[in-house]
């Protein structure tokens, strides 16, 4: 045996791996018969909540079948190689197996959901300013083309590869082990085991981040923004109170326009052509 390893990682060596007495959760949990059927539910629930979104979206903008798909299917194809990893490594680690994969999901889910955001930021960039257009996440083209789908999907696995990488990394510290002692210690049952750390915790999790990560894949359009930007215009509250200025001028124009016609009509009254008559005959 490798004396560097035994330096490393002494309490997580795979060569030196033994059958715990008591273990709830083996590593052949995960992959049996139950564990593959429960993690086919969870994909077929994820899936279902990425197709209630698209119902979600404002029926002015929303995505096409095809466009809806290829967003979809990145998602999906980098969340399988994630999960598949998750569901290897578990079994390698020293102790219960589902411990250290829902430790492993929760870590992508959460620090790993903002590598992943970096990550496609990064690309965006570097389509706008290199020209590369096919890894420009969300713009397939007119028509839609498999090519740029191809390209910005291959780009999604790669940063998922890289996230899957640092999290990897992150759990080789000894603090992992205590944590993983007490994450699912009230709990004794294997099938219960799985069912938590496949299905329950990952259904309500992923819903989350199914939503958010969507929202970084998808093409924003300009004109979704337009409302936004002329209710939000700094300069309407200034155009409203010079309309209401105008509106102010122009009824007092009005008004002093009906009063002046008012009095030149009382003149004509009082100076009639029969009082003036009246008056120069009494006056002579």
């Amino acid at each position: 045996m490798d004396k560097t390893a035994d330096l490393v990682a002494p309490w997580r060596r795979q060569d030196a791996v033994q059958e715990h007495e008591g273990l709830s959760c083996g590593k052949d949990d995960l992959t049996n018969i139950f564990g593959w059927t429960v993690q086919a539910l969870l994909a077929a629930l994820a899936f279902t909540c990425l197709i209630l979104k698209r119902f979600c979206e404002p029926s002015q903008t929303r995505r096409p079948w095809l466009i809806w798909f290829y967003d979809t299917s990145k998602q999906g194809a980098g969340a399988l190689v994630v999960h598949m990893a998750n569901v290897y490594l578990a079994s390698r680690f020293i102790g219960d197996a589902c411990t250290w994969y829902i430790i492993s999901f929760l870590l992508d889910s959460s620090l790993g959901l903002c590598l992943i955001y970096v990550g496609i930021k990064l690309s965006q960039f570097l389509a706008r300013f290199k020209q590369w257009e096919l890894i420009n996440f969300g713009e397939y083209g007119k028509p839609p083309s498999s090519k740029a789908w191809l390209a910005q999907c291959g780009v999604y696995i790669l940063l998922m590869i890289v996230e899957k990488v640092f999290i990897t990394l992150l759990v080789q510290f000894e603090f992992w082990e205590g944590v993983s002692h007490l994450i699912l210690a009230p709990v004794g049952n294997p099938k219960v085991e799985v069912t938590l750390v496949m299905l329950i915790i990952p259904f309500f999790v992923n819903i989350l981040m199914f939503w958010v990560t969507d929202n970084f894949l998808m093409h924003h359009s300009a004109s979704s923004d337009a409302p936004k930007q002329r209710a939000s215009d700094p300069r309407r509250p200034f155009h409203r109170a010079r309309f209401r200025v105008q509106n102010a001028n122009l009824t007092t124009r009005l008004s002093e326009e009906s009063e002046s016609e008012i009095l030149l009509s009382g003149d004509d009254d009082v100076i009639s052509p029969s009082d003036a008559v009246t008056s120069g005959a009494v006056v002579v």
